[in-house]
């Protein structure tokens, strides 16, 4: 039974192998092709051939297709953000991927304000807790963890995939604090004379998002959170644009659309109040990137 298992095992790998090897195999490297494809088999997969699409609006790479990204890249957008969230508790009203929807809406603007950048998918597994024995946010079920070890080599494999095809200014920005030292060595070992790889530290301040809140008038409790994994400016930022990941109306049909004694009951104040965390934080980050391209170009 033992070599029965074997074999199939074998066979599975060795299947998977080739599949991987008639695949790249579509693609040769002859300085033409691109797209997947061959260039003597389709003009769409030669490297010069016109987009014969219209140009796209977004900045994110899994929406856009080959051509439009080669077509950004030309026109000067050569900075990639990767953002890296999680899965992990946030009390009985966020849902499990807080980070991830802060950062679908803050990646956004971020790229579209500094004008020559495009954003990679949202990294969502990040290192939560130990698995056995089960610590920090792998106490609650649903939270997914990876090693650090693991996470540094996704977002290594991430930047060096972009860095290899011609982006010159790689940024990491992390919405959980343990994403952050990780990234940050990534681009120390990633960054050379040509290319400027970094994490934005400046990115996850909740604290100044608080003490904003608090210069309005908006915050006034001692306790920003009520004691839970939350705070008022996260939900702020996630209800601009994913209201139903904070749970919005039915939070309003239960009266319990508050927090710290700040109600979002009312949807347009809250969206306006979102939209000025929201631009708070870009603001922040866009000059903390480009303090960073600028000492960069200053280097050279």
């Amino acid at each position: 039974m033992k070599q029965a298992f074997l074999r199939t095992a074998l066979a599975a790998v060795l299947t998977v192998a080739v599949s991987s090897a008639a695949v790249a195999q579509l693609t040769p490297d002859d300085g033409k092709s691109m797209g997947g494809g061959d260039c003597a088999a389709n003009k769409f997969n030669c490297r010069d051939t016109p987009n014969p699409l219209p140009k796209t609006d977004t900045v994110w790479l899994e929406k856009m297709t080959w051509m439009d990204v080669r077509d950004a890249m030309a026109a000067g957008k050569k900075t990639a953000i990767i953002p890296t969230g999680g899965m992990e508790p946030n009390g009985p009203w966020l849902t499990l991927g807080k980070h991830n929807w802060v950062l679908e809406t803050n990646c956004e603007a971020i790229a579209k304000s500094l004008g020559d950048a495009l954003c990679a998918p949202v990294v969502k597994f990040v290192p939560e807790g130990g698995h056995n024995p089960r610590t920090g946010h792998m106490l609650t079920m649903g939270t997914i963890s990876v090693t650090p070890a693991t996470y540094e080599a996704l977002l290594t494999d991430i930047a060096l995939s972009l860095k290899v095809n011609g982006f010159e200014r790689i940024f990491f920005i992390g919405d959980s604090g343990g994403n952050l030292k990780p990234a940050a060595l990534v681009g120390q070992k990633l960054s050379d004379a040509k290319t400027l790889v970094a994490s934005i530290s400046e990115y996850y301040d909740y604290d100044s998002v608080e003490k904003l809140l608090r210069g309005k008038g908006v915050l006034t409790a001692k306790n920003p959170n009520d004691g839970l994994h939350d705070s008022v400016g996260i939900t702020l930022n996630i209800l601009a644009n994913h209201p139903s990941e904070v749970r919005l109306d039915e939070r309003i049909k239960t009266n319990t659309a508050t927090l710290a004694g700040v109600s979002f009951a009312d949807k347009a104040a809250s969206k306006k109040l979102a939209d000025e965390v929201i631009a708070f934080r870009t603001k922040v980050t866009v000059d903390a990137m480009k303090k960073l391209i600028a000492a960069k170009a200053q280097a050279k």
